[in-house]
């Protein structure tokens, strides 16, 4: 690739130039729902519309996966809109598919009225990463931009500097990217956003990378830079798995369920500015969006999509996947059957010394803790916070209520048991409520051997799933199945036999 190929490559990640034609495709009958309809009557400038995107592919093995799934949206003027959801749920390919740098398998994205047929002209990307050239100063990589899009060397001269100095990074201009630490980085990012006076700011987990006190005072200088109307941004777009990031900085929250991605709620923050994280009023706000994203909210405390109420997620039974019971054919060992209707729910991807972990933590509040406050008390990330939820609330270990955590009778006795009780609490729990693992007990118990290929129950769980989330289910209850001495597995003879303390 030459310099100037290079240069337009970056600036169609920055201002999003060089996408394939978007789809004009829609998925028949347009359905509307009232309560999604009453945030977008009061706005009287659409800057992008999405409607009823969905976006799959194809693995090299032919397997295809919906990333998103009918998710209609509109970003108006004048709001900060956070993208909030779980890993999994398709917020950054959600976000390239309104920039036009992905064509969407179904449905239209529009801008300014005018449907896309190619890169969103009115939108400028902040990255997780940086995207900074090593080789270029500061100065250099912030006029990327403005060089792709033929702008005279004076005139873009003069707009980098300003957007230097409005991000607080003036006397850095000749400086290297190795100069910076991550924050810098982060300000170099934004400035090269900022030069090109887009109508929408898409930021894509901008601050995850940095530590907390800088991540926190970058929030404010972006939030600044938005009231500053000399700037020229109209709207953000800012996709975050991180609740109180979405409530400081958003004037209307979206929230993705996932596997696949679809809307399951949007809420607006009706809360001034600046916001103090230690009011009533946020950590209530808070409190509702955890509650939502772990299926725990009544259905007054958000508005569902009508694809919602028509056909209810559950967050601790995402999928089906065939049967759960299964046996081996004494004829053919290689062999799956059917034994009942019983649908598996997926496992959550958490270990049992993760939630044992977990569990001390919350038998430490009588009366239970908030999901937030113990988010903090652990430092953990949303996403790193909720398998160990929805494994605890599958187990019957914990009740999750309005985004309040509280430990069961259940859960206060494998806290407090020793190790061989333990174990033994954990397999009867597992065997109730995980039917993966109870499917794999029960296919052993019919062998004559007490053994079976690990490979038999991935083709059952590939019946309904990717190879990788095949593998990973499967990992999954091998760990708690061995946890609980109920079966092993021999990787190298891909072998799993029940375990002899289960026989």
């Amino acid at each position: 690739m030459n310099f100037n190929k290079l240069l337009n490559a970056v600036a169609s990640e920055t201002r999003t130039g060089g996408a394939t034609a978007a789809a004009t495709r829609t998925r028949g009958r347009r359905r509307t729902n009232p309560d999604f309809a009453d945030l977008d009557a009061n706005a009287t400038h659409t800057v992008i519309e999405a409607s009823h995107i969905s976006q799959r592919f194809t693995s090299e093995k032919g397997h295809e996966t919906t990333v998103l799934d009918d998710i209609s949206f509109n970003l108006h003027e004048g709001e900060i809109v956070a993208v909030l959801g779980r890993s999994g749920a398709g917020k950054s390919t959600f976000l390239r598919i309104l920039a036009g740098l992905v064509e969407p398998s179904d449905g239209q994205v529009s801008y300014r009225g005018k449907a896309l047929d190619g890169p969103n002209p009115g939108v400028a990307l902040v990255f997780q990463t940086f995207a900074l050239m090593p080789w270029l100063t500061v100065q250099a990589n912030v006029e990327l931009g403005l060089e792709a899009n033929g702008m005279p060397r004076a005139k873009r001269h003069e707009l980098a500097l300003a957007a230097i100095d409005a991000i607080g990074l003036d006397g850095f201009e000749s400086a290297y990217p190795k100069e910076l630490s991550g924050g810098m980085r982060q300000r170099v990012g934004i400035a090269r956003a900022l030069v090109l006076r887009p109508d929408a700011l898409f930021m894509d987990e901008p601050f995850s990378a940095l530590d907390v006190l800088t991540a926190e005072n970058l929030r404010q200088e972006v939030l600044k830079l938005y009231q500053n109307r000399e700037n020229a941004i109209k709207s953000i777009l800012i996709v975050t798995h991180n609740i109180e990031e979405a409530v400081q900085m958003a004037d209307r929250v979206v929230v993705l369920g996932s596997h696949p991605g679809h809307l399951i709620a949007q809420v607006p923050i009706d809360l001034s500015r600046p916001r103090d994280k230690h009011s009533a009023e946020f950590e209530a706000t808070v409190d509702r969006l955890y509650a939502i994203l772990t299926g725990k909210s009544r259905a007054t405390d958000s508005q569902k999509s009508e694809k919602e109420t028509a056909r209810p997620r559950n967050s601790n039974k995402p999928s089906p996947v065939s049967s759960t019971s299964v046996s081996l054919s004494t004829a053919d060992a290689d062999t799956m059957k059917r034994q009942d209707n019983e649908t598996v729910g997926l496992l959550p991807n958490a270990t049992p010394g993760g939630l044992a972990g977990l569990l001390d933590v919350v038998s430490n509040y009588p009366v239970g803790v908030d999901l937030a406050d113990l988010a903090a008390d652990l430092s953990f990330e949303v996403d790193d916070l909720f398998p160990l939820i929805d494994a605890g609330t599958m187990l019957g270990l914990m009740t999750v209520s309005r985004g309040h955590c509280t430990i069961t009778r259940s859960g206060e006795r494998w806290c407090h048991a020793d190790v061989l009780d333990a174990k033994r609490l954990f397999a009867g729990l597992a065997m109730e409520h995980a039917p993966l693992v109870r499917t794999i007990d029960h296919a052993l118990r019919h062998h004559p051997d007490k053994g079976l290929r690990g490979e038999l129950i991935l083709d059952l769980l590939r019946r309904q799933h990717t190879d990788e989330e095949a593998r990973l289910q499967f990992a999954i209850a091998v760990t708690w199945g061995r946890y609980g001495e109920l079966f092993d597995y021999d990787a190298d003879d891909d072998r799993l036999t029940l375990d002899e303390a289960n026989r």
